[in-house]
């Protein structure tokens, strides 16, 4: 295996920040209570039982105020998306940098990371439902253009550059071959897979592991 300097080695991308509009704080501290409502009544009925309206009346505010700050119900779940988003952001650059001072192959940290991704898919499945159900047959279009996708995107080809780099991974397309990587846990095609054809996490992480492992040539 070839030895690379660590600086030679591309960064990470770091944690989004999905503080883009300021707010004054009486403004911030409304939207908070109305995700908060939202939080409540998705826990307590469940994602797809609660509409738009029960969260306005709920919530103690207008229909049209709760429609100017959300356009959709799929737009409020993306928003109370952004806390875990960070939380599973966080953890796995925390686990880039530990395993990078171990010597962990790169192979190794992408399995690690698509598994902290489908378990996070897993875990804010009805959230990612009611985004997809709001798209009007847009959902990919959008999903492809998302920060969140395009920081997965980022930090995955960093990862096959670094592991071609250090000659543990084939030279290969690697702008194409990132989204390949990324495809098989889209919310739409993993929602498929888990509960219309009924495949546990474990099986689709072991095949997915197998399936990368010929498409990527990793050198054992």
């Amino acid at each position: 295996m070839g030895e690379q300097k660590g600086g030679d080695l591309p960064p990470y991308p770091s944690v989004l920040s999905f503080a883009t509009v300021t707010e004054r704080r009486d403004a911030a501290e409304h939207r908070r209570h109305i995700l908060q409502v939202a939080r409540h009544l998705f826990l307590e009925q469940g994602v797809d039982q609660v509409g738009m309206y029960q969260i306005a009346r709920v919530s103690q505010v207008g229909q049209g105020t709760l429609y100017r700050r959300f356009a959709h119900k799929g737009a409020l779940c993306q928003a109370l998306l952004e806390e875990s988003c960070v939380h599973f952001q966080t953890g796995v650059l925390a686990y880039l940098e530990r395993t990078d001072a171990e010597g962990a192959p790169v192979f190794e940290q992408i399995n690690a990371i698509l598994q902290q991704l489908i378990d996070y898919t897993e875990e804010n499945a009805s959230l990612l439902g009611a985004m997809l159900d709001a798209s009007n047959g847009n959902y990919h279009r959008q999903s492809y253009h998302s920060p969140f996708y395009r920081w997965l995107r980022q930090l995955f080809l960093v990862l096959l550059t670094r592991g071609v780099m250090r000659h543990e991974l084939a030279e290969q397309d690697l702008e194409y071959v990132v989204d390949v990587v990324l495809a098989p846990l889209d919310v739409g095609f993993y929602h498929y897979q888990r509960h219309e054809l009924g495949f546990s996490q474990q099986r689709i992480a072991t095949n997915l592991r197998q399936f990368l492992a010929h498409g990527l040539n990793v050198e054992h």
